[in-house]
């Protein structure tokens, strides 16, 4: 068995090895002085009087922090900066104030220290638009003599860092306030959620997590949403109508904030109509809340006063109507719900369009606060002539042969929108399975439907029928 390293004798590489460790030891000590620091460069940045003065602060919530960078890009835009990254700042709770009294200390090897800036691309518009924004740096900035050193740090909720911070210290303390309050400024100036289709979810990526999502805004016509004519316009009334005339209004002295509920059995078209709404309100922003984001009410009714005009959609509001606090009768997401709605100016051009299966779980805690909601709206399964307009919709430009129609629209009665439309599919499925391949566009038969028909009415379809939303049928 060969010895190991350990017992083999000393050898002159081994001396070498020594010789140069050693050497590498010594320079390290004999150099520690010369590494470059956070605190050398901010006291050669701003001077003795500069590092002695007091740090500015402002902060966001964490989802600000595209608009943060938003900001601050507009405001170092004619500035001459230096960027300085900052690499070790993770799980390290410290600020401007903390790198300035390091300042003749013995370098850290694990603490914060220069280094490449390291940036997350966060979303800042649809279709996959994001931006990058610093994670944890310094720009000294140097404004027609007068030097600023703004330290940029993003939330960490992880590690008990919540907000969003931009600190500053300058040679001009009044420069230093008046940075953060122009950054701020800034930020809202270029906000980059405002005119856009919004949703929040909560905890992706853990507790204390808010992504917010950009999305495209739907573009519905008229005639794509099968409703009476008059409950649509009494809809669009209290939320375009509004909007349309709010300067006249105003100047009347009257509000603008409003709150429009749909309510219905599922099924009957409350998230079409909704998203119908949003379309006709271009360059209103637009907050969406569903299911397990409905907790975030405050943040999102936040951004719709700083962006109005502006929507907050609560879809399924009645789940939020079964959240229980510690005693009977509580339902603390929809008392804050309603707080929130309360607590707008009675001139923000805000509008809160919910949507609930559920009316019953509401009516009590909506007529214990009149004023909330102005406007409540039901809708109904579509009667005959609403399920023929549904049927010509979804048909569109598919061949088909409607001479049995009247027949399918009296055997349809109590179904919804979503069971005319898997009724057609399945018709032209029908139509595939029975002419052969390349034999040109599906045509569907009066066959066809009707076969597809007695399928979906079969009993042992009964799950189906229910998951599309129809009533039980004979």
């Amino acid at each position: 068995m060969p010895p190991s390293a350990d017992d083999r004798p000393i050898e002159l590489a081994d001396l070498g090895k020594l010789a140069r460790r050693g050497v590498r030891a010594v320079t390290r000590a004999a150099r520690a002085g010369d590494q470059v620091t956070l605190a050398a460069l901010l006291a050669a940045h701003l001077g003795e009087a500069g590092v002695g003065g007091d740090v500015v602060e402002e902060t966001w919530p964490a989802y600000e922090h595209v608009n943060v960078q938003a900001g601050l890009d507009a405001w170092l835009t004619g500035r001459s900066t230096e960027l300085v990254g900052i690499v070790n700042f993770r799980h390290r709770p410290f600020g401007l104030a903390e790198l300035v009294a390091m300042a003749g200390q013995p370098a850290d090897p694990f603490g914060p220290r220069p280094g490449n800036a390291a940036t997350v691309n966060l979303p800042c518009g649809p279709d996959g638009e994001t931006r990058p924004c610093l994670r944890c740096a310094v720009h000294l900035v140097d404004d027609g003599g007068v030097r600023t050193a703004l330290l940029v740090r993003a939330a960490e909720p992880e590690t008990g860092i919540e907000r969003v911070s931009v600190q500053a210290l300058s040679t001009d303390p009044a420069a230093a306030r008046a940075a953060v309050r122009e950054i701020r400024a800034a930020a809202d100036r270029e906000n980059v959620f405002r005119g856009q289709v919004l949703s929040f979810a909560g905890e992706v990526f853990g507790p204390g997590q808010t992504l917010l999502q950009f999305h495209r805004r739907p573009r519905l016509e008229s005639g794509q949403l099968v409703l009476a004519a008059d409950t649509l316009a009494e809809i669009e009334r209290q939320v375009v109508d509004v909007a349309r005339h709010k300067e006249r209004l105003l100047a009347a002295g009257q509000h603008l904030k409003r709150g429009l509920l749909l309510y219905g059995p599922p099924g009957v078209g409350k998230t079409h109509t909704v998203r119908y709404l949003v379309g006709r309100l271009p360059g209103t922003t637009v907050v969406q809340l569903t299911g397990g984001a409905l907790h975030l009410i405050a943040e999102a009714c936040s951004v719709a006063r700083t962006l109005q005009p502006a929507m907050v959609v609560v879809e399924d509001v009645d789940l939020i109507a079964e959240d229980r606090g510690m005693h009977p009768g509580q339902h603390p997401l929809l008392f804050q719900l309603l707080n929130e709605m309360d607590g707008l100016a009675e001139d923000a051009d805000v509008v809160f369009l919910l949507t609930t299966n559920r009316a019953d779980l509401l009516e009590p805690a909506l007529a214990a606060r009149p004023g909330r909601v102005d406007q409540a709206v039901q809708l109904t399964l579509p009667d005959r002539d609403a399920r023929r307009a549904l049927f010509e919709l979804y048909r569109g430009d598919l061949a088909m042969d409607v001479s049995g129609l009247d027949e399918v629209l009296d055997r349809t009665d109590g179904v919804t929108a979503s069971f005319l439309k898997e009724l057609i599919r399945r018709a032209a499925l029908f139509a595939a399975e029975r002419s052969p391949a390349g034999s040109g566009a599906l045509s569907v038969s009066a066959a066809d439907l009707a076969s597809a028909l007695d399928e979906l009415l079969d009993t042992r379809n009964a799950m189906t029928r229910t998951l599309l939303g129809a009533a039980a049928q004979g």
